[in-house]
């Protein structure tokens, strides 16, 4: 490979190595944000099963490999260090295994994680307070939000312990539709219900939460592919540039 090809071959590398680094961080940041948000429907998963703990870690451990090993490919690529450069490959390899398991497992598990997302929504609404409690206030607000009520309906709530044993006629507050005359409108905790029908939305929340997911799904994938593609071109180039510098140093070895 002549002089201008290791040229071009090694500043391509460190050019897809920055951007490895950048999608890198962007997957641990969006892993960071799994792990703290509170006020979104994540946070209601998150306190009630520790898969997407596990999830928000693993995200954060392949986002800060994945700025490591830019770094490194970036170093090797500049300074044509082949241990460097083979460290990178060997990593790479490993990474995109890694990422192409997990969305196999994630693909024939979605039933799984459906069911399991349901069964976590509907006891929470049974266990429903309306106390100071990150679940419980984050799902207010997805119900305010999403002007839904319940996971599949309205009904889900006649489950729960506080409305059951209630002398009065309770409902969500979070479900009031504001459209609708009724009590004041508050974004929390249980309200009573004056009239004969509560001022309620109808429809469940199941859809539009579906919809949500699905819609950052696309976002991870699409993060998850574009780095997918820059791994694959980046051990190409790594090997072109790798073999070079053997072939580099051949040629400079004195012939006698």
């Amino acid at each position: 490979m002549g002089k201008g090809c290791i040229t071009v071959t090694k500043y391509f590398l460190f050019l897809f190595n920055l951007l490895f680094f950048i999608f890198g961080g962007l997957i641990m940041g969006f892993g960071l944000w799994v792990l703290f948000d509170n006020q979104s429907f994540i946070a209601v998963l998150q306190e009630s099963s520790d898969t997407v703990k596990v999830a928000s870690y693993i995200l954060i451990g392949v986002g800060s490999l994945s700025m490591a090993m830019g770094f490194f490919g970036c170093i090797g690529a500049i300074y044509e260090v082949r241990c460097l450069l083979g460290l990178y490959f060997t990593c790479l390899l490993l990474i995109l295994i890694a990422q192409v398991t997990a969305g196999v497992l994630v693909y024939f598990q979605r039933d799984r994680l459906k069911y399991e997302m349901s069964n976590i929504i509907r006891g929470m609404i049974i266990n429903y307070t309306g106390q100071n409690r990150t679940t419980e206030h984050t799902w207010d607000y997805v119900q305010k939000t999403m002007k839904c009520c319940g996971w599949t309906g309205p009904g889900n709530w006649s489950e729960n312990i506080l409305i059951k044993n209630s002398s009065q006629n309770l409902y969500s507050c979070s479900c009031r539709n504001e459209s609708l005359p009724g009590t004041e409108v508050r974004d929390v905790g249980l309200c009573e219900q004056l009239s004969a029908e509560a001022p309620i939305y109808e429809t469940g929340c199941s859809t539009s939460v579906e919809k949500w997911l699905l819609e950052n799904c696309g976002v991870i994938l699409g993060i998850c592919g574009s780095v997918a593609v820059i791994e694959l071109l980046g051990m190409i180039l790594s090997m072109c540039l790798c073999k070079s510098v053997v072939q580099e140093d051949y040629t400079k070895v004195p012939k006698y």
